[in-house]
């Protein structure tokens, strides 16, 4: 069950990781790929620690797309369906920083 819902956390970094990895910014590639590594060890500065860094993410995830849509509309682009994916994005982000107020994962993370 632990793992179901770490899901949600590790896929968000996995994407924002892959976001980054794309911008050429590989110190914050890298430091997705070792949150998605810490969400295995049963510590409890790591529920914390990816929270903040999901929250930051899906702030990342909305600016990203308010300049997108930006340039879309300023090219006379369509522009809905981007802001509708990259807003879904953020969204799943900042939602997924939520899931360690699951009991199981305090539990976990608290070592109880």
């Amino acid at each position: 069950m632990n793992a179901i819902l770490l899901s949600a956390p590790a896929l968000a970094l996995a994407v924002l990781g892959a976001h980054f990895y794309r911008a050429g910014s590989w110190p914050l590639t890298v430091s997705c790929a070792l949150l998605m590594a810490l969400l295995a060890w049963p510590r409890a500065w790591v529920p914390r620690l990816a929270q903040t860094s999901l929250v930051a993410g899906s702030v990342v995830w909305l600016w990203t797309a308010y300049d997108l849509v930006a340039q879309r509309i300023a090219l006379g682009q369509p522009w809905t369906r981007l802001a509708a994916i990259l807003g879904g994005v953020g969204l799943f982000t900042l939602a997924s920083a939520f899931v360690f107020r699951h009991p199981r994962l305090r539990a976990r993370f608290a070592g109880k």
